[in-house]
């Protein structure tokens, strides 16, 4: 059976690259994320599994509601939240909602995080 496997993330047109909180990113640009998350899409379908990406703005709130409505439309069997949200300090709310969004609505899913827009395929790997 393949496994569903979702990566949520920032919308990269959304990321100011140039804010300081983001200085691990600074080399990137929305289409240089873009690509990356592409990218891993396209590598893990040709591993064998079925992903998409859940893309939202900064705001948890309606993060949330985008995330939960992508939840309860799949059964996922793996969930990636990106290093754009898990590794900037000022994200750490937005963060914890998203884990606490997944764990509610997806309890059988495992959580995995990347640590570059195109290192996603890894880190499903290592949990699926």
């Amino acid at each position: 059976m393949t496994k569903k496997v979702v990566l949520i993330g920032l919308e990269p047109t959304k990321i100011d690259c140039s804010d300081p909180a983001y200085a691990p990113f600074a080399h990137l640009d929305a289409e240089k994320v873009q690509a990356g998350l592409d990218q891993d899409v396209a590598k893990l379908s040709a591993l064998g599994y079925e992903a998409e990406l859940c893309l939202t703005d900064s705001d948890p709130a309606s993060a949330a509601v985008i995330v939960t409505d992508s939840i309860k439309r799949n059964r996922y069997d793996c969930v990636l939240i990106g290093a754009g949200v898990r590794s900037i300090p000022k994200n750490l709310l937005f963060f914890e909602k998203l884990i606490n969004v997944v764990h509610e609505h997806a309890p059988q899913a495992r959580i995995c995080f990347n640590s570059r827009p195109d290192d996603s395929a890894e880190a499903v790997q290592r949990w699926s």
